[in-house]
């Protein structure tokens, strides 16, 4: 908890009138047509320039070439299955990524687009785990203003036109259109999940346009958040004196990006809904059997406002309209003939055709009058496909169905409640834009980076279980099918608590918890071998029993470059931007993993690092990710080292869930995942191999720093166990369960005395207890266990003045020695003031890991220190003189600003800012009691504990019967 007083921070660091003139400003004050006092600015002409992708050094390289020969044949032999690897860093993007992003569209889980700060919608995340990066340039907003009768006109697309693929405007082709703005008149503002493009003067000198984009994401709305749309309004100002005709034009291509509309068998028709909406309804067939996408772009014709459509033209102008002879039309009319509302379904294209469909929105503003006209986006693939074959319905199929043409009413609803979105996104926000205390960069960083939870891959569904591909699974019985139904055909019913896989969990729940899916897919597996490995039980389909409300089964990428699904030890960073915005999303992540600790696959897999064998996941070993191509039932697609033996997951899976079971006050969640809280940390006895109660790292590198190696006790996997040790005895004691209770206190006490006499060495804890060169290393991240206990309101580990000597000596080495603090935190530095080059891990910035750095010491009474640190990143990443990494923040980057994987999770530890801020209602109203004080430890309790040899030996997966739990809060 943070003091009250005036924080370190700049008051105005991004006035707006500094981007847009204070007339232009005032005069779009109404409607929301102006942007506000807080957001990330950029002028449209500014140069989106390359950014610099990492590269190894030559020692590097050498090191890890056998690994580098193994991924390069695993990518390969994924590839010859038609699947992408989980991570290639062989095969590049066609579009080379730029300092060109923006705000993207849409709600969460429903694929996503994304939209340049120049207008250009890029980034097509529709099918899961595939990001087309290049900008469809077809799509576009365009004006055309008509005066005095027709004596002055103006025409441009609303967009600088030195894109790259505009070819010579003598073609038939969107080249052959008005590319007239500069954009030196016009800007950019974002503040997710809205932004503002101001078009001041251009390209009539007496018209001054916003264009706000909003997207229904909002926090704790688990409806109208998962919705695939977003809203463009227009407020037009006419400063002139003469009555102006304005016609905006809104132009969409039927493609999902990349060269997706070279398939052929994609369709356009015209649409008429109720409340004047109208637009056009394009239809597009995937390629390799995955499900369809309907788009439908629509504008809401009013009183004043009146909307035609052209439903289909090309490019070439054969078979349909032109692009050329479209902007003509345009250009000397302002509309298009309304009979082309009864034109009705257009010829599928041809393989390599691609068709667009055109909305146009026109209206009459007086001189010094002002008009509103909104356009909408909306895009329907109701369910969504995995390269395994399962199948499952999105979470807004639950309110709009699994028809395609829900894009009607998806459209519709767009832009009739706009209004009411922003409404509760501004309750939201407001709070903490008028928080005075705070830097001015950090309140718009906070909310952009967000950002991710929308364009991050994400995938939601409606929780119900899949249906099976059966071209993807030949050898399934079309007899046992647990085919899905839809909206107004429902399923079967699935019971709600969740999949016990065990003889004796069965038993314990009364044979209630295997759903059909589960038993059907498990019947295949049980007959299939891998390496002479026998699968002996079904894997899940993990259902969750999420309580009242089943809020759907969530998945987020770890980034587009490495492709897992809910990357455990990333977020464990990223998870409090979920928990305080979407805590019944977070607790239902939770329960999967927490199912998934009890679960084993005993599938061969081969681990690139070393190229030994394993099996895919060991019974308590909490899982790295839940998968990629067939996440739930095929987890650990991470694969370059054996995770069951990484000493960091499941510690983070202890304190995850009782962070969450404190900031929550969810007794039930405890109860229902407490066994595999056990589970968890029983898996870890075999880790501590001299009885201490401390585990020991094997000499690679075991956690989430991958390829920075630890020999012994390590400061960051030591204290997360100590952490985790705490918090299971806490959370034990809560549940009423004294045996464990006492075990995991008496181990703390004994594993604490051994941390810091091994580690502390009077200013920090040394990075690890060997006697390699880097073992006496300044690590940013050695507080990680302590960041977790003060965010949960449990006592701390250390001495106070211990973890704030520790904390400020990683400002002065790892943050102010670098750049003079505008870079963020380095991973690693010497004693001796210089960045540790062990390997390419020590010497990076990581963006989350500085964020939770700077969590922790505001956590601690250090605010200038943490202030101080975050902003590092947001000079780096987000501000103009940085590296142009905004909406698209990466892991992280080196001291010479080359990134290494774009739009990645862990940067969502932003949120464990806002957190330290403002912690849960739950902690602060906690009774001011050290509960670890409550635990008596018995003395048989102790001599057996003493007594025990540490052996390694299976977790003790039992599960309490809940007579065992008493609450004593």
């Amino acid at each position: 908890m943070v003091s009250g007083h005036i924080f370190h921070c700049r008051r105005n660091s991004w006035p707006a009138e500094e981007y847009v003139g204070r007339t232009a400003l005032q005069l779009l004050d109404f409607d929301g047509g102006a942007p506000p006092e807080q957001a990330w600015r950029r002028k449209l002409n500014s140069d989106a320039n390359l950014l610099k992708e990492f590269s190894v050094t030559f020692m590097e390289a050498m090191k890890m070439m056998t690994l580098g020969l193994r991924l390069w044949s695993y990518v390969r032999e994924e590839a010859s299955h038609g699947r992408k690897a989980p991570i290639d860093p062989f095969t590049k993007e066609r579009c080379r990524p730029s300092a060109s992003q923006g705000v993207p569209l849409g709600g969460m889980g429903s694929g996503s687009i994304s939209r340049g700060f120049r207008g250009e919608f890029k980034n097509w995340h529709i099918i899961p785990g595939l990001c087309e990066s290049s900008p469809v340039m077809e799509n576009q907003f365009s004006i055309f203003v008509s005066r005095d009768g027709g004596n002055k006109k103006y025409s441009s697309v609303l967009a600088p036109g030195h894109h790259e693929g505009l070819k010579k405007k003598s073609d038939s082709g969107i080249s052959s259109w008005d590319w007239n703005l500069s954009g030196q008149h016009s800007t950019y503002h974002a503040l997710f999940p809205r932004a503002w493009t101001v078009y001041d003067g251009e390209p009539d000198p007496d018209l001054k346009i916003s264009c706000r984009q909003i997207s229904p994401f909002i926090p704790h709305d688990y409806k109208d958040s998962s919705l695939p749309t977003s809203v463009f309004v227009y407020t037009l100002v006419n400063t002139g004196k003469d009555r102006a005709k304005v016609s905006l034009l809104m132009t969409w291509a039927n493609s999902i990006g990349g060269f997706s509309h070279n398939t052929g068998g994609h369709y356009n028709e015209p649409f008429i809904a109720e409340d004047g909406v109208s637009g056009v309804l394009l239809h597009h067939k995937t390629a390799k059997d995955n499900p369809p996408v309907t788009f439908a772009v629509a504008a809401c014709e009013t009183q004043n406002v009146n909307v035609t459509v052209l439903p289909v033209f090309g490019l070439s102008g054969e078979n349909h309209v032109s692009a050329k002879e479209m902007w003509n039309t345009m250009a000397q009319n302002g509309h298009f003939n309304r009979e082309n509302f009864s034109a009705g379904s257009s010829t599928p294209s041809s393989p390599g055709q691609k068709l667009c469909a055109a909305v146009s929105a026109s209206t009459w503003v007086e001189p010094h009058g002002r008009c509103t006209v909104v356009f909408a986006l909306a895009w329907s693939s109701p369910k969504v496909k995995f390269q395994k074959g399962c199948t499952y319905n999105r979470r807004y199929t639950q309110f709009y169905g699994t028809s395609e043409r829900s894009a009607v009413n998806l459209v519709h609803d767009a832009l009739t409640k706009y209004k009411l979105w922003e409404e509760e996104i501004e309750k939201w926000q407001n709070p903490i834009l008028k928080d005075e205390r705070l830097p001015e960069w950090y309140k718009f960083t906070l909310f952009n980076e967000l950002y991710f939870l929308v364009a991050g891959g994400t995938v939601w569904t409606d929780g119900q279980p899949p249906a099976i591909d059966e071209k993807a699974n030949p050898g399934f019985n079309q007899q046992k099918s647990s085919k899905r139904g839809t909206k107004d055909t429902k399923p079967e019913s699935v019971k709600e608590s969740h999949v016990n896989l065990t003889a004796e969990q069965i038993r314990d729940s009364d044979e209630r918890s295997v759903s059909k899916f589960a038993a059907v897919h498990g019947s295949q597996m049980q007959e299939q071998t891998n390496g002479g490995l026998k699968s002996e039980e079904p894997i899940p389909y993990l259902i969750s029993k999420d309580g009242p409300e089943n809020v759907g089964k969530f998945l987020y990428l770890e980034g587009v470059e490495y492709i897992m699904w809910n990357t455990y030890d990333v977020h464990f960073y990223a998870s409090f931007a979920l928990l305080d915005l979407f805590p019944k999303i977070e607790l239902s992540i939770q329960r999967d993993f927490a199912n998934a600790v009890l679960y084993e696959d005993r599938r061969k897999v081969k681990f690139l690092a070393d190229g030994t064998s394993g099996i895919r996941k060991a019974k308590g070993a909490v899982p790295h990710d839940l998968g990629t191509h067939d996440p739930w039932h095929e987890m650990n697609a991470y694969n370059i080292h054996d995770t069951s033996k990484w000493k960091d997951l499941n510690p983070k899976f202890v304190l995850q869930i009782y962070r969450d079971f404190a900031a929550t006050g969810d007794m039930q969640f405890g109860r229902d995942v407490w066994p595999a809280v056990c589970a968890a940390m029983d898996y870890m006895d075999q880790f501590d191999r001299d009885g201490d109660g401390l585990i020991e790292n094997d000499g690679f590198p075991d956690q989430t720093y991958d390829a920075w190696t630890v020999h012994g006790i390590s400061a960051y996997c030591g204290g997360l166990w100590l952490a985790a040790l705490q918090a299971a005895a806490t959370m034990a004691h809560r549940l009423g369960d004294r045996h464990y209770a006492e075990k995991y206190k008496l181990k703390f006490i004994k594993a604490k005395a051994v941390y810091e006499a091994k580690l502390w060495n009077g200013s920090y804890f040394n990075y690890d207890s060997g006697t390699s060169s880097n073992s006496r290393s300044i690590q940013a991240d050695q507080l990680a266990g302590q960041w977790y206990t003060a965010s949960s309101g449990l006592p701390p580990l250390f001495e106070e003045h211990k973890i704030r000597t520790a904390l400020q000596k990683i400002f002065e080495f790892n943050v102010m020695k670098v750049k003079g603090g505008r870079l963020g935190a380095a991973n690693g530095m010497t004693p001796k003031g210089k960045v540790d080059e062990t390997c390419m891990q020590s010497r990076e910035i990581w963006t989350g890991v500085t964020y939770a750095v700077a969590a922790n010491m505001l956590l601690h009474g250090m605010e200038h220190q943490g202030f101080t640190t975050a902003e590092g990143i947001f000079i780096a990443g987000w501000s103009e003189e940085g590296y142009g990494y905004w909406f698209q923040t990466p892991e992280g980057w080196t001291t010479d600003g080359h990134y290494r994987s774009l739009v990645y999770m862990r940067p969502l530890a932003i949120w464990a800012i806002q957190y330290a801020l403002s912690p849960p209602k739950a902690i602060l109203e906690a009774p001011k009691v050290n509960l670890m004080d409550r635990i008596h430890i018995s003395p048989h309790m102790a001599r057996a504990i003493s007594e025990i040899s540490i052996r390694k030996v299976a977790p003790d997966n039992r599960c309490f019967p809940s007579s065992a739990f008493k609450c004593e809060c």
